[in-house]
């Protein structure tokens, strides 16, 4: 005989069934709608991707004039004034104390006695290049041959004057962890046209990784399938993609097949995104253990674009074959890219100074930076993707007291250049003071500059927007950003 129910057993049995929520109880029901949903996905292997692939091609807000991005930052902050920045008045009044009116109520990132408020003049000769005349420094002679390509903006403005949080708002609008990067908002806002590739790719080169590291490429309050991935230039191209040599092809896919089957599932009965990302992940890698490979593998490409990009061994790692591997990534369909090159701080200590490190970091990056440009074009890509050069702010027309010659990092006005996607080509762009300390006309805030990119992919930076912990998130922030059309063909 059983023992009877106690009122103690229904209270509990019906608490039970009041924590089971409506979706749970969808999905488990054997004729409910979450199990119809999975058996359709499941007898559907097109609607099973499509479930699977958040990265699938979106449609833009309005028609897009770019189709791709190509960001190449240089990390530490470049010297505008030793490389497009030509202040004559500047280099006559070198030693002099800058006026008061300059720095009165400014803050800069160093106060101690490594901070001086004398004028730096330049030793770097310039020239006008390009059918408008523009200057440029002995320091870049390749970039100088491609002015007329080029849109450089000489008032470009940003909030802070520290390296990780500048180069977190240059990355993704905010100087805060946890934001998404800007290459993780477009491919949100736009998916990939790459399906065997992530979206979102980052290159690395120097001596160190930036500072601030992977949360410059991170996808913050957005799923992590939007994340840049790192692709690494020795060994295999992202790590763990490798199958072991003890694992047939066929083994391999039938378990990449049983654990996309168990996370169909999970996800009906959650509606959890990153379950989709964990989808996405298994089956990207799958396709990528043949497409990774194949693009690191520079062989096919003719000697005469090896050495447009000065690359004398195609399997070194290096800045020339990093922006390579950017035009072949592009071919592909991906649609964001970025790649950092270290050292361009150069305060004038003992490994980063104005005299020395400076002509050797510009050496390293001037011819390649060109020649992808001239690559792009050539091949028909420039028209459609946005090429981006700059750091996180610029440098100071004030000196420092250090060991060598160097300058202090600077946020009123820097130099940025933008190439194709619709940019207006040979042309500059704002203008400051004589000293180049700040804008006297046309600046252009950080936020501008990121609302004006995502207009060329066709994307309204006030709509592409997410709602986490109840507030929007956008990458332009909550203050007014504008689209700076005078930049645009």
């Amino acid at each position: 005989m059983s023992d009877p129910v106690t009122m103690s057993d229904k209270m509990q049995n019906r608490d039970r069934l009041r924590e089971e929520t409506r979706r749970h109880f969808f999905s488990r029901c054997s004729m409910g709608v979450g199990s119809m949903a999975l058996a359709s996905l499941m007898a559907d292997s097109a609607g099973a991707a499509s479930a699977a692939e958040p990265m699938q091609p979106k449609t833009p807000h309005f028609p897009p004039k770019a189709k791709n991005v190509i960001f190449l930052f240089m990390a530490g902050g470049p010297s505008q004034l030793e490389t497009f920045e030509y202040k004559p008045e500047l280099t006559k009044r070198n030693g002099e104390p800058i006026p008061s009116s300059f720095v009165e109520g400014k803050r800069f990132a160093f106060m101690d006695s490594s901070h001086r408020s004398d004028l730096l003049g330049t030793t770097r000769s310039f020239r006008r290049y390009g059918k408008n005349g523009t200057w440029v420094s002995d320091l870049l002679p390749h970039t100088a041959n491609i002015v007329d390509e080029l849109t450089i903006v000489k008032t470009c403005k940003t909030d802070l004057f520290n390296h990780a949080p500048a180069k977190f708002f240059m990355n993704t609008g905010s100087g805060l962890f946890g934001r998404p990067s800007m290459g993780a908002w477009v491919t949100y806002g736009l998916g990939s046209e790459c399906d065997d590739l992530p979206g979102f790719l980052v290159l690395q080169s120097g001596p160190r990784g930036p500072r601030g590291g992977a949360v410059l490429w991170g996808s913050g309050v957005l799923p992590t399938t939007y994340q840049g991935v790192p692709l690494r230039n020795q060994g295999d191209p992202i790590l763990n993609l490798s199958t072991p040599e003890s694992i047939e092809p066929a083994q391999q896919r039938a378990v990449v097949d049983a654990v996309r089957e168990l996370n169909l599932k999970r996800l009906v009965e959650t509606g959890d995104e990153e379950i989709s990302t964990r989808i996405n992940a298994y089956e990207l890698a799958y396709r990528m253990q043949s497409s990774a490979p194949e693009l690191m593998d520079t062989a096919g490409e003719s000697a005469e674009t090896l050495a447009l990009y000065g690359i004398k061994d195609p399997n070194e790692s290096s800045y020339a074959r990093n922006c390579l591997l950017a035009r072949r990534l592009v071919e592909r369909g991906v649609r964001f890219i970025q790649l950092y090159h270290t050292n361009w701080d150069h305060h004038g200590g003992p490994t980063e100074n104005l005299q020395k490190h400076l002509p050797e970091i510009c050496k390293e990056i001037d011819q390649a930076t060109a020649a992808l440009v001239m690559d792009l074009k050539r091949r028909g890509l420039l028209d459609d993707t946005i090429v981006i050069w700059g750091g996180e702010f610029g440098r100071t027309p004030m000196g420092e007291v250090r060991e060598n010659t160097g300058r202090n990092h600077h946020i009123d006005a820097f130099t940025m250049w933008f190439a194709g996607g619709g940019f207006k080509a040979g042309h500059v762009y704002g203008e400051t003071d004589e000293f180049g300390f700040g804008a006297i006309e046309n600046p252009v805030h950080v936020h501008d500059l990121h609302a004006t990119i995502l207009h060329q992919l066709g994307l309204d930076h006030n709509r592409l927007s997410v709602r986490f912990q109840g507030l929007d998130f956008r990458l332009t922030g909550v203050d007014p950003a504008h689209v700076v059309k005078d930049l645009l063909a």
